[in-house]
């Protein structure tokens, strides 16, 4: 095998011997025979209690159904990427204060960080929601989504931005101070645009997260895609069938997110195995 074609992955553990694989391969079979007879059970109950009558799965036949469910994506969508972008930035901020050389500064960043990762999205939610009004500040209902998953996942981020910025070799930034650059030159220039090649796919993993926070817009009313399949059922009384179809929905937007995580992941594991690759011919 060339070693063009060898991952991390594969550098790092052994391949699994004949038995092994035997042994995957019936504990997968095992796995999917049990969850094929769940899932024979479960629609068959489903069948038994009439959940399966064309009257609760008619209603997707129509195209103001499929239109409102959009409308519902693009309002996750909006939130979503808002909150990110938000994320990233407060992120970025904590992970500044956590490597600062004042001992104050880090320990100001470091309660944050343990604070917002520590507390529950849905604590932040109705922070916003029922304490903030009382100062007399009204927020639309989607700042009052998209700030508490924001403020919850930015302490996480900053943990990913700060593990990235450790495993830049010191040496360049040795060698940058060592031509007369500045520290935030270095960090700017040098350090951070390598860290983020190193964090890409975990960023793009906690976009999933983030994906998935935006399902409590229920609790504020913004018409996102929970919401508005609440108003579907609400009208219809056909809850499985709407709950059934919603979730393939997250399901196709978060495998999106993770087959972009993948291709990151394995777009970087390619870099760093050719970099060392010419690095050893250059020995």
């Amino acid at each position: 095998m060339s070693n063009a074609h060898v991952s991390v992955r594969d550098a790092l553990y052994e391949a699994p011997g004949p038995k092994t694989r035997r042994r995957t391969a019936i504990g997968t079979g095992i796995a999917l025979a049990a969850i094929a007879f769940l899932a024979v059970g479960v629609v068959r109950q489903f069948y038994i209690t009439g959940q399966l009558d064309s009257k609760y799965w008619s209603i997707f036949t129509k195209s103001t159904t499929w239109k409102f469910l959009g409308q519902g994506i693009a309002g996750t969508l909006e939130v979503a990427l808002t909150a990110g972008v938000i994320t990233f930035g407060l992120g970025f901020l904590l992970m500044l204060g956590r490597i600062s050389d004042s001992k104050v500064v880090r320990g100001i960043a470091t309660a944050l960080v343990e604070f917002t990762r520590g507390v529950p999205t849905l604590l932040f939610l109705y922070f916003f929601f029922l304490v903030v009004p009382q100062f007399g500040l009204t927020l639309p209902s989607f700042w009052k989504i998209t700030l508490p998953v924001a403020i919850s996942a930015c302490g996480v981020v900053a943990e990913v931005f700060r593990s990235g910025v450790k495993a830049v070799p010191k040496g360049q930034r040795e060698a940058a101070l060592s031509i007369g650059m500045s520290k935030s030159h270095v960090f700017l220039k040098v350090v951070f645009p390598q860290a983020i090649r190193y964090v890409i796919p975990a960023l793009l993993s906690e976009l999933v997260i983030v994906v998935k926070d935006t399902t409590f817009a229920y609790v504020v009313t913004f018409p996102d895609l929970m919401q508005n399949a609440k108003v579907l059922i609400s009208n219809y009384d056909a809850l499985l069938s709407v709950y059934l179809v919603v979730a393939v929905i997250y399901i196709l937007i978060n495998y999106l997110l993770n087959r972009a995580s993948d291709f990151a992941a394995r777009r970087r594991n390619r870099t760093l195995m050719a970099a060392q690759q010419n690095g050893n011919k250059g020995v």
